[in-house]
């Protein structure tokens, strides 16, 4: 077999963004996609307006569309957000294989293998990979595009601590029989974290963010149960609330049967790294480049990444086809880099007390009072709003007469 220009393990959407752009660009590329056909990764399914702004093709997938979030507050405030700027929420099946099948269109060959880290070697002027059959492929450069757990990332930029990682958690279950379906992210109760409920075409994807540290499954699990009984009822019509200790009233525990019966649970680690390892960590060399989680590129508060997957693709992409593939290293730090520090040093206070009460709690409240914080917060979403003046904007607003 003739050599590869790119090598690229993982068919997510950054290795598959990735594969896409370079064979648009008279690159001869190799992406493995080793997860078994249908298997989809735990994740919300979320995409940023930004996202959607910069790569409008996205839209094309099947998806659907969100204009309006309720955020609620950990004592179980609510505001109701209507977006200025849509974002889109998506089974990651079919997103990922939309991004996949515009790979092989464009001319990426799409190799259904698995390779670990171990089958892959450096020779003269590139680098082979080896199934466990002893299939070979050779390239001039490997790209790891396999998540959060990355072998290649390990081998080539060393392991993450466990305090660099998040956990995400959760179940797809039906969409409700009477068909209202709000899309909800509930700050969680003293626990650093979220809970999510993002309805699909076909299901809802129901889920907790922690960083790994405060991890306990038995009453997060609960917690998350909770979450999940109550939104049924509300789309029912009833009034309750998301963590309320009362006990469950018979409608209720007819809900949580209808759940036990058809829920699907899911689970996994995303990166969530420190200002310090951000700082100090380095994801690319002359012959090789991290793309996405396996490089690490998540928000430490909220774990979105898919921003960050396709902006991290484009980069490299760019960077490859102009002949200096190193300069990736350069151009991801100046790009987003800063953002993503910024978010790690503020993922304590984002979660932490404020005159009193959690930070969230508060900017829920003032929210609720104040159009302009309710805008910011709507920035947020939308991916438009940073973490470097967040507090600044939101204490102006707050204060500014309505």
């Amino acid at each position: 077999m003739k050599p590869f220009d790119a090598l690229i393990i993982g068919a997510g959407p950054a290795g598959s963004f990735a594969a896409e752009l370079l064979a648009k660009g008279g690159a001869k590329v190799a992406l493995f996609d080793g997860r078994p056909e249908g298997t989809p990764k735990a994740c919300g399914g979320g995409v940023t307006a930004k996202a959607l702004k910069a790569w409008p093709q996205l839209l094309n997938a099947a998806g659907r569309t969100i204009s309006d979030l309720d955020l609620y507050s950990p004592s179980g405030k609510k505001l109701h957000l209507a977006l200025d700027e849509p974002f889109a929420i998506y089974s990651r099946v079919v997103f990922d294989s939309y991004l996949r099948d515009r790979a092989r269109d464009a001319g990426a060959q799409i190799i259904s293998e698995k390779i670990s880290a171990r089958k892959a070697k450096r020779v003269d002027q590139g680098w082979r990979l080896q199934n466990d059959n002893g299939s070979e492929w050779t390239g001039a450069i490997l790209a790891g595009a396999d998540g959060a757990n990355s072998g290649i990332a390990k081998m080539l930029a060393g392991p993450l601590p466990p305090s660099d990682m998040e956990v995400a958690f959760g179940y797809r279950a039906p969409l409700p029989a009477s068909e209202i379906a709000p899309t909800v992210v509930a700050f969680l109760p003293r626990w650093i974290g979220y809970a999510w409920a993002f309805p699909r075409p076909d299901h809802i994807s129901f889920g907790i963010a922690t960083t790994q540290d405060a991890f306990e499954h038995e009453p997060l699990d609960d917690l998350l149960w909770r979450f999940m009984v109550g939104y049924y009822q509300q789309c029912e019509g009833a009034k309750v609330r998301f963590w309320g200790d009362e006990k469950e009233t018979n409608d209720a525990i007819r809900v949580r049967k209808h759940l036990n019966d058809t829920a699907e649970r899911y689970a996994a680690r995303i990166p969530g790294l420190s200002a310090k390892t951000w700082d100090n960590r380095k994801v690319c060399g002359d012959d090789w480049a991290l793309l996405g989680d396996a490089a690490g590129f998540a928000d430490p508060v909220t774990g979105e990444g898919i921003y960050y997957a396709l902006r991290s693709a484009e980069l490299f992409a760019e960077a490859y086809l102009n002949g200096n593939p190193q300069t990736y290293e350069t151009r991801w730090r100046e790009d987003f880099g800063g953002d993503l520090s910024r978010a790690a040093q503020m993922r304590r206070r984002f979660y932490g007390n404020f005159w009193g009460a959690p930070f969230t709690e508060r900017m829920i409240e003032f929210a609720r009072g104040h159009r302009g914080v309710k805008r910011v917060l709507g920035d947020l979403v939308a991916g438009e709003q940073g973490y470097v003046d967040l507090k600044k904007k939101l204490m102006k607003s707050a204060f500014r007469p309505v």
